[in-house]
């Protein structure tokens, strides 16, 4: 937190469950050691989004006990229930120190991520064939739970080009440009990626997806920007108020949930060799350096760039759609991931170390002049991509100088009511009309995937954004409106 801030006495706070919750200052709760923690738990929120954390809580707690783990276990304001981190949740072990690496610490869908493009037209010039656009889109787009992409790729050896070389093999192949290479992290391509720690199911699940949404909260979203509140940021990232956009969720499909699957067993079993014991069994982890730490690392590294190759694929049909439908250019403005391990380094009592930055919903927001952003970048921060709900905005952030939880940020709303009770609420074609009606063209997969993601299922995500710049994790860019969506 920026000097200052935190001047107040800590005060009290409990929640719904049983754990000593101190507010240190405003959108900066801490959940005091105890038990088997070996550090607290920083909370970024507001007091009202901390009560829809419930459960959440505990997990936060949970990530605390985590062997290597170092500084705190973090969790951002759209914190939720997740498998065995919580959505929402940061946290590093140091690897020299026997740090481990926790499959549940990034997720099922390895490497989902945001990729924001902008146009060179405004909402008004694409109004009149906006629904032309979108039912393009819609056909244009494979979406659902099992498989079908853009790419049908020739067999395991192909897959094994994508798993090695992400966006990069992508655009090798014609879908997209070099420049887009210069605007992803990580340059569009994890470097480690190893083949062979990718089991048999996760190849025969990933050969049939790759170019697709898959299903749940991932969308295709055609926006327009509605406010700038940093003009220099805005234009280094290519975007201006009234620009049209389109913004792209999705991640690792099926290859990447198997390969979680795989590996958490694998954990399962190793752990007592290595003298590991973790208050819950989906928070199955090996040190960093070992057989199994390093073979984990490799798979997620080649199903993060399946994922990258992926909202690659997608990006190059949007292209192909709005050149031919409206004569409008994409240029990608960035491309992000919120389910990821990384190896970054940091100063630990005043020393470097090599950690393990587990970020499981959260988005890496890296500062002004942090070497790894590309040049025309630099100046101006990594952006941070942040997701609505349909019917709500979504925002553009950037990193700060001294941003706190190992320079990360929010990753978008956070739910507060599982699908089952979404469905409930409201009905697909309830919902459908009531967006129509607001002038937003829906293009659902089914009425029921549609009811499953009610933006009512979900925070505020102006909430969430107002708590994310206040604890000074990141500050905000510009603000965008959803025009149409395509849903998995």
């Amino acid at each position: 937190m920026p000097a200052g801030r935190c001047g107040a006495a800590p005060v009290g706070y409990r929640g719904h469950v049983d754990l000593d919750v101190v507010e240190e200052c405003p959108y900066r709760f801490r959940l005091e050691r105890h038990g088997a923690m070996r550090v607290p738990g920083t909370v970024f929120a507001s007091r009202d989004l901390l009560r829809d954390a419930g459960q959440s809580l505990r997990q936060v707690a949970n990530v605390a006990t985590l062997p290597g783990i170092v500084g705190a276990s973090y969790a951002m304001p759209d914190i939720h229930w997740g498998y065995g981190f919580p959505i929402g949740g940061v946290a590093a072990t140091d690897v020299a120190a026997g740090g481990v690496v926790s499959p549940g610490g990034v997720g099922f869908d390895i490497s989902c991520g945001v990729r924001l493009l902008a146009a060179d037209c405004d909402r008004e010039a694409l109004r009149p064939v906006l629904g032309a656009v979108m039912d393009d889109l819609g056909r244009a787009v494979p979406r659902g739970a099992g498989p079908g992409g853009v790419w049908r790729l020739d067999g395991t050896g192909e897959l094994e080009r994508v798993l090695r070389g992400g966006s990069r093999y992508a655009v090798e192949r014609g879908y997209g440009v070099e420049r887009d290479l210069l605007r992803c992290e990580d340059g569009g391509v994890v470097a480690d990626a190893d083949v062979d720690q990718v089991g048999p199911r996760a190849r025969e699940r990933g050969l049939g997806q790759v170019g697709s949404l898959g299903s749940g909260n991932h969308f295709l979203e055609v926006q327009a920007v509605t406010e700038v509140y940093d003009a220099h940021a805005a234009e280094a990232y290519g975007i201006a108020a009234g620009q049209v956009c389109v913004m792209i969720h999705c991640g690792s499909r099926g290859l990447g949930h198997q390969i979680c699957s795989d590996h958490v067993r694998a954990m399962d079993r190793a752990m007592a060799r290595y003298g590991i014991e973790v208050p819950d069994r989906q928070l199955a982890c090996a040190p960093v350096d070992s057989p199994e730490g390093r073979a984990y690392a490799g798979a997620m590294a080649a199903a993060a760039n399946y994922a990258r190759a992926n909202r690659q694929l997608l990006s190059d049909a949007a292209r192909r759609v709005l050149r031919r439908r409206a004569g409008v250019r994409l240029d990608l403005v960035y491309d992000v991931s919120h389910n990821l391990a990384k190896a970054e380094t940091y100063r630990v009592d005043g020393e470097p170390r090599r950690l393990c930055v587990h970020r499981k919903g959260a988005t890496r927001a890296f500062p002004p002049g942090h070497p790894d952003l590309p040049g025309d970048l630099r100046d101006a921060g990594q952006p941070v991509l942040v997701p609505g709900t349909m019917s709500t905005a979504s925002y553009v952030l950037a990193g700060v100088p001294g941003g706190d939880a190992l320079h990360s940020a929010c990753h978008g709303a956070g739910r507060v009511m599982s699908r089952h009770q979404a469905a409930r609420t409201v009905t697909g074609a309830a919902l459908r009309a009531r967006l129509e009606d607001a002038g937003i063209a829906v293009r659902p997969l089914s009425m029921r995937g549609l009811a499953e993601e009610a933006p009512e299922a979900y925070k505020d995500v102006s909430a969430v954004v107002a708590a994310s710049e206040g604890a000074g994790l990141c500050r905000r860019v510009a603000r965008l409106e959803p025009l149409g969506v395509v849903k998995g």
